[in-house]
């Protein structure tokens, strides 16, 4: 349970951030985002704010923002229609009633001869009460009514496709920089809370019981020498503990300003790999630092460096060496996130925060239906001055969906078989 609700928080958040990237410049090009939901499936809370529907849906799989012009419109009302009518103070359609109409009795039924919702927004229609044809301006905020759900039209200039290649950029590459950026934060806040790694000859957290703790060392001490050997790095001081296994070992060290020398005898462990014995006196790692500049830098160069790792790994199907084996999908990383979860809430955040790198990368993949491969069709758009045939582009966003869904239906099989046959 522990596990699963750690999943649902992290996925959750994960996605928010990644889909409130879109939303927040949709916004700001003038896009209608008629809906942000995060999971699939059916609505569990829904809310609505400002034009836009939030929704949590059953399955924590992933989210959307659904923008006005991304899909075909629902509705498509023609000549000889009758529908009800609903007026604002500012004597334009506010409301189209397109059945139930007995149900809103302060709606006008006429005739529909012409209409145009896209970008003249009008209605051109017959009346009961007049013989000449009428016409009437259509508010570019005028909901639709159907079975008693409003939704709100999506006049040309509100449509996603109606904005121009770098508003349109920044909206979807907005998504994946915000799983860098929320990256950024985790490994920062990690830093802030547990202190940044160093490579300093010091004392860190000390095993209870160990030979460190037995003689008398303390968390947080400055090694000067060992052995009478001076140190400088973590490296180095280890190095000189592990060629004293069994023997007594005086560290030369600095607390609280003041110098002293305090004699260790570190255990005598035989290490496989070396194929001989080795000195350990029970320390895990260098006392951190706590700096806040230090947690900035840390926060950055965690994010580089696991972007690194990701494309090390992605690198591989370029020379053959991938394997499907390689990849984890839902079971697997369900399974790491329980391992995890079992060190610490701030082994939880680190690994939150990989998991948001390993988020941003893979939807920067020129792939159809990922958010890398619908820069590439902004990008070909920019140079052709002029947009791709949105059929054409649905076409392949819809192939590359399916094949997205095949490989990860192949990839959660792998996980199935590793970790429960």
């Amino acid at each position: 349970m522990d596990t699963l609700i750690a999943i649902i928080i992290i996925f959750g958040v994960l996605v928010a951030v990644h889909e409130w990237g879109h939303l927040y410049f949709a916004k700001k090009a003038g896009i209608l985002c008629r809906e942000f939901a995060i999971g699939f499936g059916p609505k569990i809370f829904s809310t609505k704010r400002n034009e836009t529907l939030y929704t949590v849906r059953l399955l924590p799989l992933g989210g959307y923002v659904r923008m006005a012009g991304e899909e075909p419109e629902q509705v498509q009302i023609k000549p000889g229609y009758e529908v009800g009518l609903v007026w604002n103070e500012a004597g334009k359609v506010k409301e189209i009633i397109v059945n139930n109409k007995s149900k809103h009795p302060e709606a006008k039924v006429v005739s529909v001869e012409r209409i145009d919702l896209d970008k003249q927004l009008f209605i051109e229609a017959y009346t009961d009460d007049e013989e000449e044809l009428q016409r009437f301006d259509v508010d570019d905020a005028c909901n639709m009514i159907v079975d008693e759900k409003p939704e709100q039209i999506a006049p040309y200039h509100r449509q996603f496709g109606s904005k121009k290649p770098g508003p349109k950029f920044l909206t979807i590459f907005a998504g994946p920089a915000m799983n860098f950026i929320l990256a950024f934060v985790l490994f920062m806040t990690f830093a802030l809370i547990n202190g940044v790694p160093t490579e300093e000859a010091s004392m860190g957290e000390l095993v209870d019981g160990s030979p460190a703790q037995e003689a008398g060392l303390a968390e947080g001490d400055e090694v000067n020498a060992v052995d009478g050997q001076q140190v400088d790095t973590w490296q180095e001081m280890t190095a000189v503990i592990q060629q004293n296994p069994g023997e007594p070992v005086p560290f030369e060290i600095v607390r609280d300003g003041q110098e002293q020398t305090i004699t260790v005898e570190p255990d005598s462990v035989y290490d496989e790999m070396a194929e001989q014995e080795i000195g350990q006196i029970g320390v895990n790692a260098p006392a951190p630092e706590h700096s806040f500049l230090g947690s900035i830098e840390y926060g950055a160069t965690s994010v580089v460096n696991v972007a690194t790792l990701i494309f090390q790994v992605l690198s591989t199907i370029l020379t053959g060496q991938f394997s499907l084996d390689d990849l984890a999908g839902p079971v697997g990383i369900y399974n790491a996130t329980g391992e995890v979860a079992s060190l610490g809430i701030l082994v939880l955040v680190q690994w939150a925060a990989m998991l948001s790198v390993n988020l941003g990368i893979v939807n920067l993949l020129p792939l159809p239906a990922l958010d890398g491969g619908r820069l590439i069709f902004i990008g070909l758009e920019a140079i052709r001055r002029k947009p791709i045939d949105p059929q054409k582009e649905g076409m392949v966003h819809l192939l590359g969906f399916a094949l997205l869904i095949l490989l990860m239906l192949a990839v959660t099989w792998n996980d199935i078989n590793r970790f429960f046959l």
